[in-house]
């Protein structure tokens, strides 16, 4: 999954793909790169950002959907709100990714059971101004798991099919630092709770700070590609159906590693191997 950040404050890019022209080119770029979708989001959740006015996040993202479905891209809709959702699948989208798992607005679930999109229900506690607050866990697996366990009951509950349902653990929102790397340990945990689950550590802080120079200086965004990668290949070897990422070339050669690596392990027949090589050979999605 390709990020495309329609936003002029987005911590990993800075708004280079504000306007839609721009947006849309590095899209598909990033489609030439390797991504089987892209996903397109007009409301930065950076730590401490503030919302955007709904008309503006509409604004934004509504002209890249639509010529980027044109353009025969399979595109995801990165909103927490249910007007942008609904809209944004009336325009071609077919995949709604919450980064609050429907708890920032009460009518997502509503707009996900209608129009039946698959729905990603990403592991929340609160707003990006608050979230760093939150970061309080007995054992975050765990915490995780029966907090995501809700919010796939709710779903349930309101009439959304289950194999509409992908999970995400929420990497870096309410989870600072080392709390994420216990996520991604024991992700086999999450993928055998039966779900597809998606993987987003692009960038994030905690890599940062992996990556930290002599003097702790955490290492700028820019520079997090090839720890991001090296996630992609292991979370991909995990399990995980699909890996968000900012810089698509080198996760998607990590993905495709994963999956030649997953195909020899143990005894490989001839109709093992052919799989594997179509995966590579169609852009390694690491379902």
């Amino acid at each position: 999954m390709g990020v495309v950040n329609v936003t002029p404050d987005s911590f990993s890019d800075g708004g280079r793909w504000f306007t839609p022209g721009a947006a849309v080119a590095h899209g598909l770029e990033l489609v030439e790169q390797g991504a089987d979708l892209l996903d397109v989001g007009g409301e930065s959740t950076r730590p401490g950002a503030r919302r955007v006015a709904v008309d503006d996040e509409l604004a934004r993202v509504l002209p890249v959907i639509e010529q980027l479905v044109a353009h025969g891209a399979t595109v995801s809709i990165d909103t927490t709100r249910a007007v942008v959702a609904q809209a944004a699948v009336e325009r071609g989208a077919s995949i709604i990714n919450d980064v609050s798992g429907g708890l920032a607005d009460d009518d997502m679930y509503g707009v996900v059971a209608r129009t039946g999109a698959v729905y990603v229900a990403m592991h929340w506690r609160g707003h990006a101004d608050v979230m760093d607050d939150l970061d309080d866990y007995d054992d975050v697996v765990t915490d995780v798991r029966r907090e995501l366990a809700a919010r796939v009951a709710a779903l349930r509950a309101a009439g959304v099919r289950d194999e509409q349902v992908v999970l995400d653990p929420g990497l870096g929102f309410a989870k600072a630092g080392s709390s994420n790397w216990p996520l991604l340990a024991r992700l086999p945990e999450l993928v055998a709770d039966g779900f597809p689950v998606l993987v987003g550590a692009s960038r994030k802080r905690f890599l940062g700070h992996l990556l930290a120079g002599p003097e702790g200086e955490p290492a700028p965004p820019l520079a997090r590609d090839r720890a991001t990668a090296a996630v992609s290949a292991l979370a991909a070897a995990a399990g995980a159906w699909c890996v968000r990422v900012h810089e698509v070339a080198g996760s998607a050669d990590a993905v495709r590693v994963a999956a030649a690596w997953q195909g020899a392990h143990g005894s490989v027949t001839d109709d093992d191997e052919l799989a594997v090589d179509e995966d590579a050979r169609t852009g390694g999605s690491t379902r």
